[in-house]
C-alpha cells in the first residue's frame, strides 16, 4: 500500500505552466535592466576574453571568421542556434511528463534550478556576448544570415535579454536534455549518442558569436550543480513521504486492532 501511495504521478499541467510563466516574468524583469548596464556588460565580456587569451583558450574569433564567409552554412547553424534549444528542451520535458513521470519531477526541478541560477547570475553579473563587443571583431552571424526566429533584430530583439552571455543557458539546457534522455535510456547501446547534441550546441553558440568558451563551461557547470541538488531534495521528499505513509498505515492498523 505504501508503495502504491508513493507511485509517481504526473504534475498538473496548470502548475507546470505557472512555473514557466514565473520564470518568463523573472527573465523579463532582469531584461529590463539591460539599458543601464550595457557598459558594465561589455567590460565583463572584455575581461573574460582577456582571461581566455591568457589561458590560450580563445578560439572564438577564429571559429567565427571561419563560419562568417559561408552564408548557407551560417544560416543552418543560426537556425539551429535560435530554435533547437526551445524545441528539444520542451520536447524532452513533454516526453518525460507523458512517458516517464518518475523521472520527470526531479529532472524538471533541476531544469527550474538551472534557470534560477542563470537568472541570478545575469542579474548580478551582466555580460555581453562577443558579437556585441566591437573591439573583438566578431561577426553576428545570426543577424547577418537573417535566421528564422532570430532574437538579434526586429521586434523579437526588444524582448530578448542580450546581456545574458554568462552562463550559456543554451549549453545548460542542451546538457540537461541529453542527461535526461541518457538517464532514462542509458541501458541502450545508442544512448551515448545523445551527448552529440550539447557538443553541436557548443560549436553553434561559439561560431555564431553568441558565447565565449567560458560561457559554455559555465553553462555545463550550472547543470552539473542543479541536477544533484534537485535529486537530493527529491530523495529527501520521498523519504519524508514514505515515513508519513507508513506512520498513517501503522496508526490505522492500531486503531483497527483496538
Amino acid at each position: 500500500m505504501a508503495l502504491q501511495k508513493l507511485a509517481p504521478r504526473r504534475p498538473r499541467v496548470w502548475m507546470e505552466v505557472l512555473t514557466i510563466v514565473w520564470l518568463a516574468w523573472v527573465y523579463d524583469m532582469v531584461s529590463n535592466l539591460a539599458p543601464i548596464r550595457q557598459a558594465a556588460a561589455e567590460a565583463h565580456a572584455r575581461s573574460v576574453f582577456h582571461l581566455e587569451r591568457v589561458l590560450h583558450l580563445d578560439p572564438e574569433q577564429w571559429l567565427n571568421h571561419l563560419l562568417a564567409p559561408h552564408p548557407t552554412i551560417g544560416l543552418w547553424i543560426s537556425d539551429y542556434y535560435d530554435n533547437a534549444h526551445f524545441v528539444v528542451t520542451f520536447a524532452v520535458l513533454g516526453w518525460l511528463w507523458w512517458r516517464h513521470p518518475g523521472h520527470y519531477r526531479p529532472l524538471r526541478a533541476a531544469l527550474v534550478l538551472i534557470n534560477v541560477i542563470g537568472l541570478a547570475i545575469y542579474w548580478r553579473y551582466p555580460m555581453a556576448p562577443p558579437r556585441m563587443v566591437p573591439s573583438l571583431g566578431i561577426v553576428d552571424v545570426v543577424a547577418k544570415t537573417g535566421a528564422f526566429g532570430s532574437w538579434h533584430s526586429g521586434t523579437l530583439a526588444q524582448h530578448a535579454n542580450e546581456l545574458a552571455a554568462m552562463p550559456s543557458l543554451h549549453l545548460a539546457w542542451a546538457t540537461w536534455s541529453s542527461w535526461a534522455v541518457w538517464r532514462v535510456l542509458r541501458g541502450r547501446r545508442w544512448a551515448a549518442a545523445v551527448w552529440v547534441y550539447p557538443a553541436a550546441t557548443a560549436i553553434a553558440v561559439i561560431t555564431t558569436g553568441n558565447h565565449f568558451v567560458a560561457d559554455v563551461v559555465a553553462g555545463i557547470m550550472v547543470t552539473g550543480v542543479a541536477v544533484p541538488v534537485a535529486d537530493f531534495i527529491y530523495r529527501r521528499q520521498l523519504i519524508r513521504r514514505a515515513g508519513s505513509v507508513l506512520h498513517d498505515e501503522n496508526a490505522g492498523e492500531e486503531s483497527v486492532a483496538a
